[in-house]
C-alpha cells in the first residue's frame, strides 16, 4: 500500500523538475563529466542515459524520482554535451568510469545510499561500473534493456533487469542475452519482462510507461 501510494503521488506531482545545480567532476581515467543535480537528501540516484539520449531525456520521469525522496544526478556521458573522455580514448570507451565518478560524487556530497538507473548503453556502463566499484558503493541497479559482456556474477548490489519481450536489434532479440546475465548474476535480483518491442527509454513513450515507472519506484523503495 505504501509503495502504491508513493507511485500515485509521484504521478500527481505537477510540473517538470528544474535542475538545482549544474556540476562537473573528473573520472579516474582523466575524463570530465557534466551533470545536473535535482533534489536533496541522502538517498542518491544516478541516471545513465541510453546511446541516443542525453541527461535531459529524464525530464518527464524526474518529478517521480524527486517525490520518492531521491537526490538525483543526471549525467551526460563522454561525447555528449560538455562531457569528454581523455584524449587517449575515443568515442564511448571508458563510459563505466563516468558512472563510477557520478556515484562517488554523490557519496562525497552526502549520499548514504546510491542507486543507478541505466538504459541500454548506459545500463551496460552501469553494470560495468558496479563490477569495478568497491563493495557497498552501489546499492541498487536498474538495468533497462542492458547487459554486460563481462562476468555478470561480479555485478554488485541488488539488481532489477527490465526488457520488452520483443525488443530486438540487428543481432536478434535482446531478451535471451539479458536473461543469461540475470541467471548468472548473484541475488538479490529480479527480471521484469514487459509487453511490446520498445527499447530502453523508448518504453516511457508507450502504454507500458506507468507500469515501468511503478516497478522502478517499487524496486527503489524496497528495504
Amino acid at each position: 500500500m505504501y509503495i502504491l501510494s508513493l507511485f500515485l503521488a509521484a504521478l500527481l506531482l505537477p510540473g517538470l523538475a528544474v535542475a538545482q545545480q549544474q556540476v562537473s567532476f573528473s573520472t579516474q581515467d582523466g575524463g570530465v563529466v557534466h551533470a545536473d543535480v535535482y533534489g536533496s537528501g541522502d538517498r542518491g540516484l544516478v541516471l545513465a542515459h541510453g546511446g541516443r539520449f542525453t541527461k535531459d531525456s529524464w525530464t518527464e520521469q524526474m518529478p517521480a524520482f524527486l517525490n520518492a525522496g531521491f537526490r538525483v544526478l543526471a549525467i551526460d556521458f563522454r561525447g555528449r554535451g560538455q562531457s569528454r573522455g581523455p584524449q587517449s580514448k575515443s568515442g564511448e570507451e571508458g563510459a563505466e568510469y563516468d558512472v563510477l565518478a557520478a556515484v562517488r560524487y554523490l557519496r562525497k556530497t552526502g549520499a548514504k545510499t546510491v542507486a543507478i538507473i541505466g538504459a541500454s548503453f548506459g545500463g551496460e556502463a552501469a553494470a560495468d561500473a558496479s563490477i569495478d566499484a568497491e563493495p557497498g558503493e552501489i546499492d541498487r541497479l536498474v538495468l533497462l534493456a542492458a547487459w554486460t559482456d563481462r562476468p555478470p556474477e561480479k555485478i554488485k548490489g541488488r539488481k532489477l533487469f527490465i526488457v520488452a519481450r520483443d525488443d530486438a536489434n540487428e543481432d536478434g532479440l535482446r531478451l535471451p542475452r539479458i536473461r543469461a546475465n540475470y541467471e548468472k548474476a548473484s541475488g538479490p535480483k529480479e527480471l521484469l519482462i514487459l509487453d511490446g518491442s520498445a527499447h530502453a527509454q523508448f518504453l516511457f513513450a508507450t502504454d507500458q510507461r506507468d507500469r515501468l515507472l511503478h516497478e522502478i519506484l517499487r524496486f527503489l523503495a524496497q528495504p
